[in-house]
């Protein structure tokens, strides 16, 4: 899952970052408002954590932009200051969920996460098959013929990728931005390097390469 912060104390948003990337987040860091509001409009987001005094436009507007605009990512809301006028604007503004300055990063971690149990629960079942091979997107595991395949954190984000456009192709760009994050400056060929392993692991013929374009997942007719 892809998650956007922003954040301008930068210290903070950087550790949050660190620190949710190895919760298996992909996460992008802005520290300005206007920057904010223009990620959260243009990119595919499962969820936005978003701070209330920012440069450029505060979390109030940007929050209310999006919804007036019809995104529903969820929105939790982070703030130094302290009262229930404050909280209350922010909720009627559009935010899932509010945080007040300091806060436990454990606790950070777990209303991110009831934020996207909450958002899935509305959806389709996370729990796809396709032949043998079966995927559970909100517990994070795998089976192949009713044997768990122990995946990485980031092997499965590559999988999950390729399993919710099953059959479609899905190119190297797109896995780099939805599992890596926007500042990934690395070999883009990493994302074979995982295609690879999970051939070795779930089956040699299970992801296709369509060369020029990408990689799909076959369906079983």
């Amino acid at each position: 899952m892809r998650l956007l912060i922003v954040e301008d104390e930068k210290r903070l948003a950087l550790s949050l970052a660190k620190g949710l990337t190895a919760e298996g987040y992909a996460v992008d860091v802005v520290h300005d408002g206007i920057d904010g509001l223009h990620r959260a409009s243009e990119g595919s987001y499962d969820l936005v954590v978003l701070d209330i005094m920012l440069p450029g436009m505060n979390g109030y507007r940007i929050c209310s932009t999006l919804r007036a605009a019809g995104n529903d990512v969820p929105i939790l809301m982070l703030t130094a200051k302290d009262g229930e006028y404050d909280e209350a604007e922010g909720l009627d503004t559009g935010a899932d969920d509010y945080l007040t300055k300091p806060f436990s990063y454990v606790v950070l971690v777990a209303r991110v996460k009831a934020l996207l149990r909450r958002r899935g629960s509305g959806g389709p079942s996370p729990v796809h098959t396709l032949g043998a091979l079966k995927v559970d997107t909100a517990a994070r595991r795998v089976f192949r013929s009713d044997d768990e395949v122990t995946l990485t954190a980031k092997e499965f984000a590559v999988l999950e990728q390729l399993v919710l456009r099953a059959g479609e192709v899905v190119s190297k760009g797109d896995i780099l931005e939805h599992v890596w994050d926007f500042a990934y400056e690395g070999d883009p060929n990493i994302v074979e390097v995982y295609i690879s392993t999970l051939r070795r692991k779930l089956g040699a013929t299970l992801i296709k390469t369509v060369r020029g374009a990408g990689y799909r997942l076959e369906v079983p007719r």
